[in-house]
């Protein structure tokens, strides 16, 4: 999956990226319902890992069914 897509449905599940502050790869996603953060790396056209997602999704406190299916 892109972070394109991943970016897509962590949309829809209610959490909103932060604005940069600084250069690099990272981009911060924030869950206002959990008040959580995680980082989500966004390597434009390269697949991230599984994984590596699964890690964001659970850092941020969702359901990793419910992000599959958003």
């Amino acid at each position: 999956m892109k972070y394109a897509d991943a970016a897509r449905k962590l949309r829809a599940l209610g959490c909103e990226e932060l604005p940069r502050r600084r250069g690099g790869s990272h981009r911060i996603w924030y869950n206002p319902g959990t008040g959580r953060l995680a980082p989500l790396p966004d390597w434009g056209a390269k697949d991230l890992k599984i994984g590596t997602l699964r890690a964001v999704v659970r850092q941020l406190g969702l359901d990793w069914e419910k992000f599959r299916q958003a």
